[in-house]
């Protein structure tokens, strides 16, 4: 296992050489295969079903935008996991709470987080998208260190406070003009964190300032105002602070989870971009046995409804 330091160093000396526009090819794919890294379990009522998950939510997500899942295992050698990457076309990093730096998790995000930007610059596109804990993850392989500070927002929705730099982004320049529009005004982001990045740390920060655009801010419980949306200035690479995927595939009453018609929509739009942005990788398995054995099919969720936010969950 690779140490901390050295991965995070590894990536940041990949695309702090200087500015340069990547080149792509154009072909499509249209057979997406997005890979979600499963997390280690922390809490303690779920552990009894195994040793990591992926809540279903996060596979529906994806699956509602147009591609298949991979769940991609912790405990697997270096060689497996570029294995893996060189058979999928994008890698979401979900929410949870375990350690930045120390956890199984980290180390392997760090260690795709590398091969996508060392992929990127040789011209093979390969998009990460990281939810909550995963946008968090983000910053700390790009700043090289843990930013967060205390930035309260458990259980509560927002409209997103918009920057200048979020009309021409990749992520909101297709919005519909009204859904844009809903979507600064009405409270359409679930959110569910203790801590994050406040604007204050991120804009002193030159790294992130150089890697990511800031798309939008949002002011926690507790006063900071902290960044919500962030979208890889040179990369593909994206992070949210809060949950889209819980507008349409969680309904625990006792949680804000947003299903108004446009609260729907955008989590719709923004599931479908994502695996769009996963049509432009041509990453594929070697036939088709392979693939099949890797899908998330071959595993069924577990209800745990009583016990957790989460109506199901995969366990491995």
């Amino acid at each position: 296992m690779f140490g901390f330091n050295a991965l995070v160093c590894a990536s940041v000396a990949l695309y702090s050489a200087g500015a340069f526009v990547l080149q792509y090819r154009h072909e499509l794919n249209d057979r997406p295969i997005i890979g979600i890294l499963t997390q280690e379990v922390s809490d303690d009522v779920l552990k009894k079903f195994g040793n990591t998950f992926i809540p279903t939510s996060y596979v529906t997500y994806i699956e509602s935008g147009g591609a298949r899942v991979v769940p991609i295992k912790l405990n697997q050698s270096f060689a497996e996991h570029e294995k893996i990457f060189r058979s999928i076309n994008g890698l979401l990093l979900i929410g949870g709470s375990v350690n930045l730096e120390t956890s199984d998790f980290a180390h392997i995000a760090g260690f795709y987080f590398r091969l996508a930007i060392k992929a990127n610059d040789e011209g093979e596109y390969f998009p990460i998208w990281g939810t909550c804990l995963g946008l968090q993850l983000l910053t700390v392989l790009v700043a090289g260190e843990n930013l967060l500070s205390r930035t309260m927002a458990e259980n509560v929705t927002y409209p997103l406070n918009f920057t200048t730099e979020a009309q021409s982004s990749r992520i909101f320049k297709d919005f519909p003009p009204k859904l844009l529009k809903a979507f600064s005004q009405e409270p359409l982001t679930a959110n569910f964190h203790h801590f994050g990045v406040t604007k204050e740390a991120f804009m002193g920060n030159e790294k992130l300032n150089v890697f990511f655009s800031i798309l939008s801010t949002n002011v926690a419980e507790n006063g900071p105002v902290f960044v919500s949306t962030i979208e890889g200035r040179k990369y593909p690479v994206y992070g949210v602070q809060w949950h889209p995927e819980v507008n349409r595939f969680q309904w625990d009453p006792h949680y804000n989870f947003p299903h108004s018609s446009n609260a729907v929509g955008v989590s719709s739009l923004l599931a479908e971009f994502f695996v769009n942005e996963g049509r432009r990788s041509l990453h594929h398995f070697s036939d088709t046995a392979e693939e099949n054995i890797a899908l998330i099919y071959n595993y069924n969720p577990v209800y745990v409804g009583n016990v957790s936010a989460y109506e199901q969950s995969y366990f491995f």
